[in-house]
């Protein structure tokens, strides 16, 4: 007896195919059944019911100027305050000196300009001459050749001392000195310098010469007189 041969490939593809199609056209229709139903069209008299009933919503004016309404005014209000009762009081002075503006600096003349004076010969501690001029150190008093200073009781020659230290640090150097165009016609104060060294500021700082009143030797000389230098300590 011959045994029943298995159905082929060729005619088990179309029977699956045609089966799901079957299956997915029974899920269609019976999809249909749980769809919510298609809402009833609105007519424009219903149209124009929502527009006058949105119309009648009250809209808060918000625009600028209006006064905020006011809330506990009792509780966040400020007090009233009386002017009379106001007292204007003297502003505290300033913690410290950097607090304070500084002094203006004098501007110096358009015509007055850098020289250099060769050979400087100190007179006094705080007066020098070269090249025929005869300069004083602006911002200084100096000290004359002939005063005496005391210290503990003791006198000694102050004056001789500090002009011989300023001709000591000087050493003939040149000075460079700000001078107007006719200085060699009179004395003049002005400042100098040797080198980047301020000559007013070695001199007071080392106690040789004094800090005039408007100048700006202040702090140097008080320095000077806090350590007993030159003519504020001992005999030298």
């Amino acid at each position: 007896m011959s045994q029943a041969k298995p159905p082929s490939r060729t005619l088990l593809a179309p029977m699956l195919g045609g089966l799901g199609l079957l299956a997915g056209m029974l899920l269609i229709a019976e999809g249909g059944r749980w769809l919510p139903p298609d809402p009833p069209p609105v007519t424009p008299a219903q149209d124009a019911g929502v527009l006058k009933s949105a119309s009648q919503v009250p809209v808060q004016d918000t625009r600028p100027g209006e006064p905020a309404r006011k809330i506990a005014e009792d509780l966040i209000a400020p007090p009233p305050l009386d002017p009379s009762g106001i007292e204007r009081i003297e502003p505290r002075p300033p913690l410290g000196e950097l607090g304070l503006a500084p002094r203006p600096k004098t501007p110096m003349p358009r015509d007055w300009r850098e020289t250099l004076l060769f050979g400087p010969v100190a007179t006094s501690s705080a007066v020098f001459e070269a090249m025929g001029r005869t300069v004083a150190i602006s911002g200084t008093i100096g000290m004359d050749p002939d005063r005496t200073c005391t210290f503990d009781n003791a006198a000694w020659p102050c004056g001789q001392r500090a002009r011989a230290a300023f001709n000591a640090w000087l050493r003939g150097r040149a000075l460079k000195c700000l001078l107007p165009p006719d200085a060699d016609r009179f004395a003049i104060a002005a400042p100098c310098a040797l080198g980047k060294q301020d000559v007013g500021a070695w001199l007071v700082s080392n106690g040789w010469a004094l800090a005039a009143p408007t100048g700006i030797y202040g702090k140097a000389e008080a320095v000077a007189r806090e350590a007993r230098m030159g003519i504020f300590g001992p005999p030298q």
